[in-house]
């Protein structure tokens, strides 16, 4: 058990039977009443993002994550499948434990793996993926009313906002975290 004086970025803590990373936290003292700790947690199984109070000196349950490297092989129906680098170790989760994480999954693309007491809980992504664009409409010089961006289908199915100027088969860089275009990787 830890005290919210402990609580830091990254670090996991079981809230109500639910596992959640400890995103940012603030510890606030007000002039009158008690002091609190405000805090953002990211639940792993579901990638929902909530904001959470705890009272000063409020106790809770840390859990120790441990991270495995893999790369993802393929899918089978909901069950996707992943290889440990070096110890060629297959392992399968579902889609409850990937979460979020089927958006960005592109075949030997590497991410981690979170696991609590040896059982796997979450896919962690690496902070930027690189994937094709299958599918957008040319972008008509001089159509700026949609803010110079148009939508782009990704190799995942995943629909991002991009400048006019992307076509398909062009290679981009994707932020995992917000879901955004950060730039044409390659033509």
């Amino acid at each position: 058990m830890i005290t919210t004086q402990d609580f830091r970025k990254g670090m996991a803590i079981n809230l109500e039977d639910t596992l959640f990373i400890i995103l940012d936290f603030q510890h606030v003292k007000p002039g009158k009443g008690k002091a609190f700790v405000r805090t953002k947690l990211k639940n792993l199984k579901s990638g929902a993002i909530i904001d959470h109070t705890f009272r000063a000196g409020e106790k809770v349950e840390a859990v120790r994550l441990e991270e495995k490297p893999v790369v993802f092989l393929y899918k089978d129906r909901d069950i996707y499948h992943f290889m440990h680098r070096e110890t060629y170790e297959e392992m399968a989760l579902g889609s409850a434990e990937v979460g979020d994480a089927i958006k960005y999954l592109v075949e030997n693309g590497e991410v981690t793996i979170l696991s609590a007491d040896n059982k796997p809980v979450s896919v962690k992504l690496p902070k930027f993926v690189k994937l094709k664009v299958v599918e957008t409409k040319p972008g008509v010089r001089g159509d700026t009313v949609s803010g110079g961006s148009k939508p782009a289908k990704l190799e995942t199915g995943v629909v991002v906002r991009v400048p006019l100027f992307i076509e398909v088969d062009d290679i981009l860089k994707i932020d995992t975290e917000t879901g955004e275009y950060v730039e044409r990787v390659k033509k």
